[in-house]
Protein backbone atom coordinates (compact mmCIF):
# COMPACT_ATOMS: atom_id res chain seq x y z
CA UNK A 1 0.00 0.00 0.00
CA UNK A 2 1.36 3.83 -0.82
CA UNK A 3 1.60 6.04 1.95
CA UNK A 4 -0.41 9.28 2.11
CA UNK A 5 1.21 12.39 2.08
CA UNK A 6 0.23 14.43 4.77
CA UNK A 7 3.11 17.47 3.77
CA UNK A 8 1.66 20.88 3.33
CA UNK A 9 3.17 23.46 1.65
CA UNK A 10 3.81 27.09 3.74
CA UNK A 11 3.19 30.30 1.28
CA UNK A 12 4.37 32.74 2.33
CA UNK A 13 1.70 36.07 2.33
CA UNK A 14 2.55 38.81 -0.28
CA UNK A 15 3.44 41.96 0.94
CA UNK A 16 2.55 44.38 -0.98
CA UNK A 17 4.89 47.03 -3.06
CA UNK A 18 4.91 50.33 -1.95
CA UNK A 19 3.78 52.97 -5.19
CA UNK A 20 6.41 54.94 -6.70
CA UNK A 21 5.84 58.73 -6.77
CA UNK A 22 5.83 60.29 -9.99
CA UNK A 23 6.81 63.28 -8.41
CA UNK A 24 9.69 61.82 -7.12
CA UNK A 25 13.27 63.12 -8.41
CA UNK A 26 15.12 60.60 -10.92
CA UNK A 27 18.19 59.30 -10.23
CA UNK A 28 21.47 60.17 -11.38
CA UNK A 29 23.20 58.32 -14.13
CA UNK A 30 26.26 56.31 -13.61
CA UNK A 31 29.46 56.99 -15.33
CA UNK A 32 28.39 54.20 -17.53
CA UNK A 33 24.99 55.26 -18.41
CA UNK A 34 26.73 58.54 -19.77
CA UNK A 35 29.17 56.48 -22.01
CA UNK A 36 26.45 54.25 -22.99
CA UNK A 37 24.00 56.81 -24.25
CA UNK A 38 26.58 59.21 -26.42
CA UNK A 39 28.16 56.28 -27.58
CA UNK A 40 24.95 53.66 -28.30
CA UNK A 41 23.94 55.56 -31.88
CA UNK A 42 27.38 55.37 -33.22
CA UNK A 43 27.22 51.54 -32.06
CA UNK A 44 24.63 51.22 -34.21
CA UNK A 45 25.63 53.04 -36.86
CA UNK A 46 28.78 51.03 -37.24
CA UNK A 47 26.82 47.18 -37.44
CA UNK A 48 23.38 47.81 -38.86
CA UNK A 49 21.33 45.17 -37.55
CA UNK A 50 22.81 44.64 -34.55
CA UNK A 51 20.83 42.74 -31.82
CA UNK A 52 20.36 45.02 -28.48
CA UNK A 53 21.95 42.84 -26.74
CA UNK A 54 24.84 42.97 -28.71
CA UNK A 55 24.88 46.53 -29.05
CA UNK A 56 25.49 46.39 -24.52
CA UNK A 57 28.21 44.05 -25.28
CA UNK A 58 29.90 46.34 -27.44
CA UNK A 59 29.49 49.25 -25.24
CA UNK A 60 30.75 47.07 -22.19
CA UNK A 61 34.30 45.89 -24.24
CA UNK A 62 34.39 49.55 -25.55
CA UNK A 63 33.74 51.26 -21.66
CA UNK A 64 36.71 48.20 -20.53
CA UNK A 65 38.94 49.53 -22.66
CA UNK A 66 38.56 53.19 -22.27
CA UNK A 67 41.66 54.79 -19.63
CA UNK A 68 41.13 56.36 -16.55
CA UNK A 69 41.60 59.66 -18.36
CA UNK A 70 39.73 58.57 -21.01
CA UNK A 71 37.09 57.92 -18.33
CA UNK A 72 37.20 61.28 -16.67
CA UNK A 73 34.63 63.31 -18.66
CA UNK A 74 32.00 60.79 -17.98
CA UNK A 75 32.68 60.51 -14.05
CA UNK A 76 32.49 64.22 -13.83
CA UNK A 77 29.36 63.98 -15.51
CA UNK A 78 28.13 61.51 -13.03
CA UNK A 79 29.85 63.62 -9.74
CA UNK A 80 27.59 66.41 -11.10
CA UNK A 81 24.05 64.42 -11.65
CA UNK A 82 24.32 62.59 -8.30
CA UNK A 83 24.93 66.04 -6.72
CA UNK A 84 21.72 67.40 -9.07
CA UNK A 85 20.14 64.32 -7.42
CA UNK A 86 21.19 64.85 -3.94
CA UNK A 87 19.90 68.76 -4.03
CA UNK A 88 16.54 67.55 -5.39
CA UNK A 89 15.72 64.06 -3.14
CA UNK A 90 16.91 66.67 0.02
CA UNK A 91 14.65 69.07 -1.38
CA UNK A 92 11.50 66.66 -2.15
CA UNK A 93 12.05 65.30 1.31
CA UNK A 94 11.84 68.86 2.98
CA UNK A 95 8.55 69.23 0.81
CA UNK A 96 7.12 66.13 2.13
CA UNK A 97 7.87 66.93 5.46
CA UNK A 98 5.92 70.40 5.25
CA UNK A 99 2.90 68.33 3.36
CA UNK A 100 2.68 66.44 6.51
CA UNK A 101 2.87 68.85 8.97
CA UNK A 102 -0.18 70.90 7.34
CA UNK A 103 -2.28 67.91 7.16
CA UNK A 104 -1.74 67.09 11.01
Amino acid sequence: MPKEKTTTRKTKTRVEKKKKDPNAPKRGLSAYMFFANEQREKVREENPGISFGQVGKMLGEKWKALSDDERRPYVEKAAADKKRYDEEKKSYLAGDADEEEESS
